[in-house]
Parts: C-alpha cells; sequence; structure tokens
C-alpha cells in the first residue's frame, strides 16, 4: 500500500557499479510536481548514469525507487514510459524521414475503433500541444528540415504526448542558440504549471539559477547537497561541485623550472593572408609564453592556427620558426619543425575513439618506439604511456582502456599526452577546455603552466574571457578575419577584449 507523499518519485540509496568503477554510490534524488529539479555536477560525477536508472535504461545494483509512494523496479525504458517518465537524451533520436506528428506518435498511434490508425487525430492532438507551447512548427513537417531547437521542442512534445509526468532533460541547450534557449524555458514553465516534474541536467550555471527550483549537486558518483536554489550562490554551487574553492584556478605564478630566455622568439609570423578567412595577420610567439587569441565565432582564429600547422595553405605572408623561415606545406613538416596543434574537435580530429588510451597517445610519434623502424619496443611503450598518464593524471583504470570511455576532461589530456611524447617546442591549442567540467578545466590550465615553466610556448585559442585574462601573458584579438588588437596581461579586461572582439576601436591601441 503506498502511502501519501509529496513526492511523484523517489530514488532511495541508489548505486550502480561499472567494471573498476562505482558510477552511482549511494545517491537519494526526490522529485515534486511542478518543480524544476537541477542535477548538476562535473562530467563523470554521475549525473547521466542515475538518470538512465530511472529511465529504464540501465539496471540498478543497489537501493530502490518508489513512485507515488510505491516500489516501482523498472525493467526496460518502455515500461518507464508507461508509467509516466520520458527521458530526452542529448543525441536527439527522431526519424529525418518521417514528419513530426508520426515522430510524437510513433509507437503508441491513435486508432479509429476499428483499428484503423486516425491520422487527423493525431495531427490535430500535435497542433494543440504546440499552440499550448507556444511552439511554431507545423506537425507535416519533415524532421530533417528542423533546425536542432525546433527538434528539441519535437522531442519535448513526443513526452507530453505520451503523457509524462515526470521529464528528463539532458543537456538540453548544449546545441542551440540564446534565443532558443529563451523559448525553451518558456516551454519548461508551462510544463511546471501542468504540475509536471522537470529534471534539467546541465552544467551551465545562468541556467541552472534561472530555471531551477531545487539543485542537487553530485561529485565523484556521491550525492554532495540537495538545497532550494534560493539558498545556494554560484560560489557555493562550484564549491560543491569541485570540493574546493576556485580562487586558486589559474595557476600562473611565474616560477621557471627549467633556464631559458623568455625574450627568445619561437614563432614570428608576418603578413600572413588568405583571401576570404584572414588578412595581414602578423605575431611573434616567446619561449615560455601563453599566447591568448580571443575573438567571437567565424573571426578566422581557426583558420590562421591551421595554416601555421600546415592544415591550410596561405596565399601571402612568412612562417618563421626559430629564426629560419618555413614553408609548412603539411602538418608533418610543422611536427618536425617542433609543432602541436590539439584541435577543438577532438572527436574528430583529436582522437581515435575506439582506441586504447596507449594506442592514442603513441601515433603521432610511432618512430620513437620501434625498433629499426619496424618492431614495437613493448616495454618502452608502455613506460612511455604510464609515465605521461601519470604526469597528467589521466583518470583510467589502465592504458588498455578504450578512450570512447573517458570523460571529456581526460580524453583532452591524452591529446596533450600524444604531442607530449614528441616534446614540442610550441603547442596550438583551440578551445582546449571547451565541453570540460570545471575541475578538469582547473587540471589542463596547471598541465599548461607546467609546460610554459618548462620553455614551452603556448598559442591558446579561447572563447572564454576569464580563461583568457586567466592564463595568458599576452592576447592578441581578432574579428573578421584580422587582428584588431594585442594586449599584455597587464593591459586586458574583459570590455577591451569584447571591444575589439566586435570590431571596436580601444584607446592608446
Amino acid at each position: 500500500m503506498g502511502e501519501h507523499t509529496d513526492y511523484i518519485v523517489e530514488m532511495k540509496n541508489c548505486r550502480k557499479v561499472f567494471p573498476g568503477v562505482v558510477a552511482v554510490n549511494d545517491v537519494s534524488l526526490s522529485l515534486r510536481r511542478g518543480e524544476v529539479h537541477a542535477l548538476i555536477g562535473e562530467n563523470g560525477a554521475g549525473k547521466s548514469t542515475i538518470m538512465k536508472i530511472l529511465a529504464g535504461i540501465l539496471p540498478l545494483d543497489g537501493g530502490e525507487i518508489l513512485y507515488e509512494g510505491e516500489p516501482f523496479s523498472p525493467k526496460n525504458p518502455l515500461q518507464v514510459l508507461e508509467k509516466g517518465i520520458s527521458m530526452i537524451p542529448q543525441e536527439l533520436d527522431l526519424v529525418p524521414d518521417m514528419s513530426v506528428w508520426e515522430n510524437i506518435y510513433c509507437g503508441q498511434e491513435k486508432t479509429t475503433k476499428l483499428g484503423v490508425i486516425n491520422k487527423k487525430v493525431m495531427i490535430a492532438e500535435t497542433q494543440k500541444i504546440f499552440d499550448e507551447l507556444g511552439i511554431q512548427i507545423s506537425p507535416l513537417s519533415k524532421i530533417y528540415k528542423l533546425s536542432v531547437a525546433q527538434m528539441q521542442m519535437v522531442t519535448i512534445v513526443k513526452a507530453i504526448a505520451f503523457d509524462a509526468d515526470v521529464i528528463i532533460m539532458d543537456e538540453p541547450t548544449s546545441a542551440i542558440t540564446d534565443r532558443e534557449v529563451a523559448h525553451l524555458f518558456e516551454v519548461i514553465a508551462k510544463l511546471k504549471n501542468q504540475q509536471k516534474a522537470i529534471v534539467y541536467i546541465s552544467h551551465k550555471m545562468d541556467e541552472i539559477f534561472q530555471i531551477a527550483d531545487m539543485i542537487t549537486v553530485m561529485r565523484d558518483g556521491c550525492h554532495i547537497v540537495t538545497k532550494k536554489a534560493s539558498e545556494l550562490t554560484r560560489e557555493e554551487v562550484i564549491h560543491h561541485m569541485v570540493g574546493r574553492d576556485l580562487s586558486n584556478m589559474y595557476t600562473k605564478d611565474g616560477a621557471r623550472t627549467e633556464e631559458f630566455d623568455p625574450e627568445e622568439v619561437l614563432l614570428e609570423v608576418n603578413g600572413l593572408s588568405k583571401e576570404g578567412q584572414f588578412e595581414d595577420i602578423s605575431f611573434d610567439l616567446k619561449r615560455g609564453e601563453i599566447l591568448g587569441v580571443s575573438g567571437l565565432m567565424g573571426a578566422g582564429r581557426t583558420e590562421v592556427m591551421e595554416t601555421i600547422f600546415g592544415l591550410r595553405k596561405a596565399d601571402k605572408g612568412t612562417i618563421r620558426i626559430k629564426g629560419r623561415d618555413v614553408r609548412v606545406k603539411n602538418p608533418g613538416i610543422a611536427i618536425r619543425r617542433g609543432l602541436a596543434f590539439v584541435s577543438e574537435d577532438r572527436k574528430l580530429y583529436g582522437l581515435n575513439l575506439s582506441g586504447t588510451i596507449k594506442t592514442n597517445i603513441t601515433m603521432a610519434y610511432l618512430s620513437q618506439i620501434l625498433l629499426g623502424g619496424l618492431i614495437i619496443q613493448f616495454k618502452k611503450e608502455r613506460s612511455v604511456v604510464d609515465d605521461l598518464m601519470g604526469q597528467l593524471k589521466v583518470k583510467a583504470t589502465s592504458r588498455e582502456t578504450v578512450v570512447n570511455n573517458l570523460s571529456g576532461g581526460n580524453q583532452q589530456k591524452v591529446i596533450i599526452a600524444k604531442w607530449l611524447m614528441g616534446e614540442p617546442d610550441i603547442f596550438i591549442m583551440d578551445e582546449p577546455t571547451r565541453g570540460i567540467d570545471i575541475g578538469a578545466k582547473a587540471e589542463i590550465y596547471k598541465i599548461m603552466d607546467t609546460l610554459a615553466k618548462r620553455g614551452k610556448s603556448i598559442i591558446m585559442i579561447s572563447s572564454e574571457m576569464p580563461e583568457l585574462l586567466g592564463m595568458s601573458d599576452r592576447v592578441i584579438v581578432m574579428h573578421e578575419g584580422r587582428i584588431t588588437g594585442k594586449f599584455t596581461r597587464e593591459e586586458c579586461n574583459q570590455e577591451i577584449l569584447m571591444t575589439c572582439s566586435v570590431g571596436g576601436n580601444v584607446d592608446g591601441n
């Protein structure tokens, strides 16, 4: 007999173990109708895992779930859906060639008394929900013609059409614009009024404080705190997420660990131009320096750096590396000249996701562990990989772990380890902390600082102002393919960066 309860769902002392890792350890979570409950934590904290348990995708290894006070042990996602719990995944699972209404009613088609599919009723009901939520999409549109944000709305409506009382949203704004986010929040407010319980997984602080009634923070698979959003500050939430203060997140304390001349110029770029992409780019990079590159999307930052690394060809201009003019026709030449490129899209360019940590780390400089250019020296390979994993604190059960199973921060460390193996002098890092959580960011900054103190030079493209200001010795700003400002760390602030990023002038520049 289920007792009366304030909560629609109660997860009590839930536990989930994967080989070698306790993903969720003794976590309890309660959801009320008409509330948005934000679930936050660093990547790998166990947020998605606990929600996959609730959605019937993963079985529990311990603990229990109550639904409206009654014990509920879901065996599969369909059972959960029938109960009224719907999870909107990060990767939207819609059928592109089917229309909007067909996707919404897929698997729960409405039929006439004779068992014939009642297309008219389903289109009308889709339109009715769209009208209620202020969604302007035609039920007859094909999915492939919609934007990502519109597809997201269709997935939400699919959950409502299933008459879900609990809706789980996993990072719903990762791929949509601010205006679309505002609309999503309006829809969530309407769902709240309809007494739905909403779980909102995100690591975007602004959003959470705008939308959440309750906040639960997880860390390392454990429940850390649950409080009303009104009782928490942003600083407290971050502190709970990382278990430490972030005032010392940017680790620049200046002391060099190896002797080098900080005035030595390692890279000089003069008048580099490519029609339609960038024009007259000139800057230099000194030994042991972190040079930040700021600018908005489309400013040409990545294109310039890919040209320096030999991934693109310039129309004119010169590149000097360690005082010598170099024609960088391909990345092979750049690598031989001591350059490394940590690309923004780790999954597409930086890693072989189905490979192990070991094979990923050794792929750029394989010749170093080959005997006579042919035979892999396994002992040497193991010690090189273990040493780099130790240096960079890669969290994994072993060097044989498949890279796809690592968190974003650990994947990024594997890429840096891959390049470190070749001891390059110049690292080009394109958005090195994008999509990784706060704790891993702090670790990446520490790695960058350590490299700089050893006399390595880093060019860091970043769209995050605090990161640029916290880590760079100098910053260059680009706008529409041109450099619009060059500043030392002391001269720089957020207003100056933003002004130059949108093409404005700064006095004295």
